[in-house]
């Protein structure tokens, strides 16, 4: 399994609006081969900023299945103009638990 993590910065005074947003659009996320699971957490501290996790079977079903995917130009279109500055997607393996 493969975790995408995600620090994201939502433009200020749209956080209610990209959160519903984000609502609509997990259904693309989940419905692709490969996806496990997703969750999106707002920060406490800093306004306008969230982490979204999202895990993989492989990062192949992040980087190719998804991300070359048509479903990902709708992703795109829904999610990405909220973001500022635009994101930097990280992925990691779990070494110890």
């Amino acid at each position: 399994m493969v975790l995408e993590a995600v620090m994201l910065h939502v433009k200020a005074g749209r956080e209610e609006e990209y959160e519903e947003a984000f609502r609509a659009a997990s259904k693309i996320i989940a419905s692709m081969p490969g996806y496990i699971s997703h969750e999106l957490q707002r920060c406490m501290e800093v306004k306008g900023k969230y982490l979204l996790m999202v895990n993989w079977e492989t990062i192949e079903d992040h980087e190719i299945g998804f991300r070359q995917s048509d479903e990902y130009q709708e992703w795109k279109k829904r999610l990405h103009h909220f973001y500022d500055p635009f994101p930097t997607v990280e992925h990691f393996k779990k070494v110890h638990q």
